[in-house]
């Protein structure tokens, strides 16, 4: 198969296979020895001068379509916080109550766009889509009224897990739009793809598309991530599922936000897959048990074994255990060098671990996200029968 790349991208962009090479391993040794230091990655924006750094970038028009869910409100907060106007459009039902001193268009993407028409912005950032004729329909109203369309994509695009290390230029999923089924890839996957490409054929050469990793952070909508620190809060001996270098990756929502609003704040277009790096599964839950300062002790145990006990799922929502499928042995591994080179910064996950609890600990049942953790009860039970095999 062809490899699919991104429209406003040319050959000449690409570094050659052995500068790609050697400033893999150059990056990736830099990176490695940051976390072994064990304080997460910070670098900062490159090519400001002291000047622009004190003054800060030009404030900017900025039209976030959603903008009440999950990443959303991250965006909007850093985004004020950096002295940009922000405009929301969306239908008015998920937390209407959010930004009261925020415009707020209310419209259906499917078919009523009326509150975008005869308006202008700088950007439009694109959260919630995965039905490219929602592009098409936005940008059919948008592209003379903004100058950077933003996508907020997945990593989940690439055709083939199997592939270590892969970057943008990875071979994507294909969909068969008519048919309504993915032909290569994940059906998802395939979807984000034709929207990423809508919006590339609507904003030639001003299109930016963001493909996250795992996103958490206060306000995860699920357990996937909270399930650690929301249990490793509690002490005592915790079930771990595989094995200590299983490789994971993770975004907080926040560092999310402000490496999309800096890459509106400069007009950068182009792919980034947008993720830390891969560390080990191990070292992310020893991060998140330093940053609670809890006496936690974790024990790890197969898969398999876990299997047998009707438990993996769920206490497995990250799905750490996938590069030993056959198939799934680039899940949770794939390249950001390009996003750390365009200055994304990546906060300890200490921190962010923290920050969960505390949001988790202050919400209703209602506001806390969906999916159980496996009772202390259970959990007991299973290290019992574990323990009990020597």
């Amino acid at each position: 198969m062809a490899e699919s790349k991104h429209p406003s991208m040319a050959e000449s962009e690409r570094p050659s296979m052995a500068e790609s090479k050697h400033l893999n391993t150059t990056r990736r040794e830099f990176i490695q020895a940051s976390l072994i230091a064990g304080g997460g990655l910070y670098l900062g924006l490159g090519g400001c001068t002291g000047d622009q750094e004190l003054l800060g970038p030009d404030p900017l028009r900025i039209l976030i379509l959603g903008g009440t869910g999950f990443i959303g409100p991250h965006q909007v907060e850093y985004a004020l916080n950096q002295g940009h106007t922000v405009t929301l459009f969306n239908r008015g039902m998920t937390n209407p109550h959010l930004f009261p001193d925020v415009e707020k268009l209310v419209g259906d993407r499917n078919d009523n766009l009326e509150a975008l028409r005869g308006r202008e912005w700088d950007v439009v950032i694109d959260n919630p889509t995965t039905d490219p004729a929602w592009v098409r329909l936005s940008a059919s109203v948008l592209k003379d009224a903004v100058q950077q369309y933003v996508f907020i994509s997945t990593l989940s695009v690439f055709a083939d897990d199997g592939v270590v290390d892969q970057d943008e230029y990875g071979v994507v999923a294909e969909y068969d739009e008519e048919a309504g089924e993915a032909v290569t890839g994940s059906g998802y996957g395939g979807q984000k793809v034709l929207c990423e490409r809508a919006a590339e054929e609507a904003f030639p050469g001003r299109t930016t598309v963001i493909r996250p990793s795992i996103i958490t952070g206060p306000g995860d909508p699920t357990m996937r991530f909270p399930y650690w620190p929301v249990r490793i809060s509690r002490g005592g001996e915790v079930l771990l599922p595989g094995e200590y270098a299983d490789p994971i990756q993770i975004i907080d929502a926040r560092d999310l936000a402000e490496f999309t609003i800096s890459l509106c704040e400069r007009s950068v277009p182009g792919i980034f897959n947008t993720s830390a790096p891969a560390y080990p599964m191990g070292r992310m839950l020893e991060d998140v048990r330093d940053g609670l300062g809890t006496e936690a002790t974790f024990t790890w145990v197969p898969e398999d074994f876990l299997n047998e006990q009707e438990v993996l799922r769920q206490i497995n929502g990250l799905f750490s255990i996938a590069v030993r499928v056959p198939g799934l042995e680039g899940y949770n591994q794939y390249n950001v060098d390009k996003a750390i080179g365009a200055g994304l910064s990546i906060r300890h996950m200490g921190e962010t671990a923290r920050d969960i609890v505390a949001w988790y600990e202050a919400a209703s049942e209602d506001e806390r996200p969906g999916g159980r953790l496996l009772s202390a009860e259970r959990e007991a039970e299973v290290l019992a029968a574990w323990h009990a095999q020597g």
